[in-house]
C-alpha cells in the first residue's frame, strides 16, 4: 500500500481541499488560515486537522535550513564549501533574526490545530475506540512539537487551548511546565494509541512505542537540564527498557544488519524505511496530489521537499579531473584534467553543503587527530558502520575518458583509456596511500585517490545513507521520495544507556550499548582472519568503558547525519565541551554558552505588542 500523509487517499484529499494545517499563526493579527472553530465539528473535520499536522513535517524534516541547523556547529561535521547557512556552523553572526519564517511558525500554527482536535474531538460523533485514537494522535504531535521548541530555545509559550481570537500578547513559560505537559500529554497518548499503525494512520505514523520512545527521551532530557527530578533518569531507563522488552508486541526491533536501515526500494513497495527498525517518519511522494512535487521540476529548495540525499555530497561531476594533483605548497587537491564522472542518478545532485569532521587538529589536546577517523569512527575491521555510512568509490560513468602521457598534470608517464561501469574514477580511502592522488603506491592509477590527507570543504566522504536510486533516470534532480526517517528503533537502546549511565549502573548502559554494537560488528563477508564471533567479542565494551563522550561518539557511529546531532550535545549539556575539543577553529572561535540555545525569531518578538515584552534569549 502507499503511504501518503500517514493516511489514506481520501482523507488526504479532502484536507488538502480544504486547506494545508495551520489555525491563525500566533500572534497575528489577522487570521492566516481558513480553519475555525466549525471546522472541526465533524469526524472529517478532527481528523483533517491531525492529517494537517503531519502533513507540515514534511516542511520541516528533510528541508535545507532545518537539516543544517540540526548537525551545524557540532564535532561532528563542517561546512561544505557551498553551504548557505554559516552562521549555524561557525556561531559567528548568529542573529535574532536567524529563525525567522522557519520551523517556530509552523510549530505552534500545528498546536494550535491540535488544541482545536483536543477540545472539538471530546464532543464530535464519533465511535468512542475512534475518538480516543483521534485525540491521542493529538496529544503525541503536540508533545513532539514542544519537545522541538523547548530543548532548543528553553523557556517558550505553552498554549493548551485553541485559540480563536488574534492576540498581540503573548509569554513564555518555564520549561519545568513545559516539560511537564509534555509528559503528561505523552502518557495520555501511549494509553490509547495502538500499539502497531492502523487505518487510517498508516505507514509509520505515531503508535504506542512511538509515545513511549519520546516520553522515555522527555524524562532523560529533563534529568539533564535544570528543571530536573529525582527519579528522571531511572524513569528514563524503566520506560525505554519497558519498550525494549515487549518490542516483539510492537513489531520492532533491530535489522540484523546496519546496512538494512537504509536499504530503499521503490516507493510503492513495502521498503525497510517502514520496516521494523523505524519508529517515525515524515513522509514523501512524487504523486502531486500528496504534496509540492512537479515531475521532471528539479526543485532545489521549499518546503516539502525531502532534499537529504544531496546535502552531504561534494561536486563529484566537476572536481574529478583524472590528472588533478597535489599542490606542492598548500598541499591542497588541485583539479586538473578531464572529468570522468556525470551526475545520474545512482551518485546524486551535489550540494556541498555539511561534510564529515575529518580535518586534522593543529593545536590543542588533540593535535594530529581528527573527530570523524580518529575518534568516532577509529574502528574500522570490526564496526561495519563506516563502510555502511560513507560512499568513498565512484565507478567512471562517462564516456570516451582517455589520458596520454603528456597531458599536463600527468604524473603517471602512461597513457590509457578508462572503461564506464568498469574502472575507478575516485578511490577516497580511510588510510593514506603513498603516491596519491595518481598513484597506489608505485602502481598507476587511473583515476584519482583521495586520501584524508586531501580531504577539504569540497572534497570528503559522501553520507549515503539517505540515497534514492529509484528515482527516474531522466529525473535525477529532483527531490528524493523516500520517507525521512525520524525516529529508529537502535535509538531506544542508547537512549536507555545513557538513562543507565546517569543513573550511576554502568552495568546495563553497557549492555544496551553492547546490543547495538554487536549488530555492527556484523557483516556477509569478513576479511581473512575475522568471523562474526571475533568482530562481536572485540565490539563488546564492559561496563568500566562507559562515559559520557563514549555514549556521544557511539552516537556519532549509529546516527550519523540523521538530524539529532545538536540536539545530543545540547541535552547532554556537551556543546561546549565537545566544540573545544574537536571542532575549535570553524565552531570554536566564536561560540559562547549561550549558544546551547537558539535565538528566539525575531518575527515572534515583534508581533507581541501588548503587554510584557517578548523576551529573546540571553547573549542574542
Amino acid at each position: 500500500m502507499k503511504r501518503v500523509n500517514h493516511i489514506n487517499r481520501f482523507l488526504l484529499i479532502f484536507f488538502m481541499v480544504i486547506g494545508t494545517a495551520g489555525c491563525s499563526k500566533i500572534l497575528q493579527e489577522k487570521p492566516q488560515s481558513g480553519i475555525v472553530p466549525s471546522f472541526f465539528n465533524s469526524p472529517a473535520g478532527v481528523l483533517g486537522g491531525i492529517a494537517g499536522v503531519y502533513n507540515d513535517l514534511r516542511s520541516v524534516w528533510g528541508t535545507e535550513g532545518f537539516s543544517l541547523q540540526s548537525v551545524g556547529g557540532t564535532d561532528e561535521t563542517l561546512m561544505g564549501a557551498s553551504n548557505s547557512t554559516a552562521p549555524f556552523y561557525t556561531y559567528n553572526n548568529l542573529t535574532t533574526g536567524a529563525m525567522n519564517n522557519g520551523w517556530w511558525n509552523i510549530a505552534y500554527q500545528d498546536i494550535n490545530t491540535l488544541n482545536g482536535v483536543l477540545e472539538y474531538g471530546q464532543t464530535v460523533e464519533l465511535p468512542e475506540a475512534t475518538r480516543l485514537s483521534y485525540l491521542a494522535q493529538a496529544k503525541f504531535l503536540r508533545a513532539f512539537w514542544y519537545y522541538h521548541l523547548v530543548i532548543t530555545f528553553g523557556d517558550v509559550p505553552l498554549h493548551t487551548t485553541f485559540i480563536t481570537v488574534p492576540s498581540s500578547a503573548d509569554s513564555r513559560a518555564p520549561i519545568g511546565e513545559v516539560y511537564a505537559q509534555i509528559i503528561k500529554d505523552l502518557t495520555e497518548a501511549a494509553a490509547d494509541l495502538p500499539n502497531t499503525p492502523t487505518a487510517p494512520f498508516l505507514g509509520k505514523a505515531a503508535t504506542k512505542p512511538t509515545a513511549l520512545y519520546l516520553l522515555g527521551k522527555t524524562y532523560l532530557t529533563r534529568g539533564w537540564s535544570s528543571a530536573g527530578q529525582a527519579g528522571d533518569f531511572t524513569q528514563a531507563y524503566t520506560v525505554l527498557n519497558d519498550l525494549i522488552n515487549n518490542r516483539a508486541q510492537y513489531n520492532l526491533d533491530l535489522w540484523p544488519d546496519y546496512a538494512d536501515v537504509f536499504k530503499p526500494g521503490p516507493f510503492s513497495v513495502n521498503t525497510n524505511d517502514y520496516g521494523r527498525e523505524t519508529l517515525f517518519v515524515s513522509d514523501h511522494s512524487s504523486d502531486q496530489r500528496y504534496g509540492q512535487y512537479t515531475l521532471g521540476g528539479g526543485a532545489s529548495g521549499g518546503n516539502a521537499q525531502n532534499l537529504t540525499p544531496w546535502f552531504n555530497r561534494w561536486n563529484y561531476p566537476s572536481n574529478s579531473g583524472i590528472n588533478s594533483y597535489k599542490d606542492a605548497n598548500t598541499g591542497a587537491l588541485v583539479n586538473s584534467g578531464a572529468t570522468s564522472m556525470t551526475r545520474d542518478v545512482a551518485n546524486g545532485r551535489p550540494y556541498i553543503r555539511i561534510r564529515p569532521n575529518s580535518t586534522n587538529l593543529t593545536t590543542g589536546p588533540n593535535t594530529g587527530k581528527n573527530y570523524f577517523y580518529s575518534q568516532a569512527f577509529s574502528e574500522r575491521v570490526y564496526d561495519s558502520r563506516y563502510d555502511k555510512t560513507f560512499q568513498t568509490v565512484w565507478i567512471v560513468n562517462t564516456a570516451n575518458i582517455s589520458n596520454t602521457a603528456g597531458a599536463a598534470n600527468n604524473s603517471r608517464g602512461i597513457g590509457y583509456s578508462m572503461t564506464v561501469g568498469s574502472d575507478t574514477a575516485i578511490w577516497m580511502p580511510d588510510h593514506e596511500i603513498t603516491g596519491a592522488p595518481q598513484f597506489d603506491g608505485s602502481r598507476a592509477f587511473k583515476g584519482i585517490i583521495i586520501p584524508p590527507s586531501l580531504h577539504s570543504n569540497s572534497y570528503f566522504p559522501v553520507l549515503k545513507k539517505f540515497d534514492d536510486p529509484f528515482r527516474a533516470a531522466s529525473n535525477f534532480n529532483d527531490p528524493s521520495t523516500r520517507p525521512v526517517v525520524i525516529w529508529r528503533f537502535s535509538d531506544v537502546y542508547l537512549l536507555a544507556a545513557e538513562a543507565a549511565f546517569k543513573a550511576g549502573d554502568n552495568v546495563n548502559a553497557a549492555a544496551m550499548i553492547n546490543v547495538v554494537r554487536k549488530r555492527a560488528a556484523f557483516r556477509t563477508s569478513y576479511p581473512a582472519g575475522i568471523t562474526q564471533a571475533i568482530a562481536e567479542a572485540a565490539m563488546v565494551i564492559s561496563p568500566g568503558d562507559v562515559t559520557l563522550d563514549f555514549i556521544l561518539d557511539e552516537r556519532t557511529r549509529e546516527f550519523y547525519g540523521e538530524w539529532l546531532r545538536w540536539w545530543d550535545l545540547v541535552r547532554t549539556n556537551s556543546l561546549l565541551t565537545r566544540v573545544a575539543a574537536w571542532n575549535p577553529v570553524e565552531a570554536g572561535t566564536n561560540i559562547k554558552p549561550f549558544h546551547v540555545l537558539r535565538p528566539i525569531p525575531q518575527d515572534q518578538i515583534d508581533r507581541v505588542t501588548e503587554g510584557p515584552v517578548f523576551p529573546q534569549n540571553p547573549g542574542y
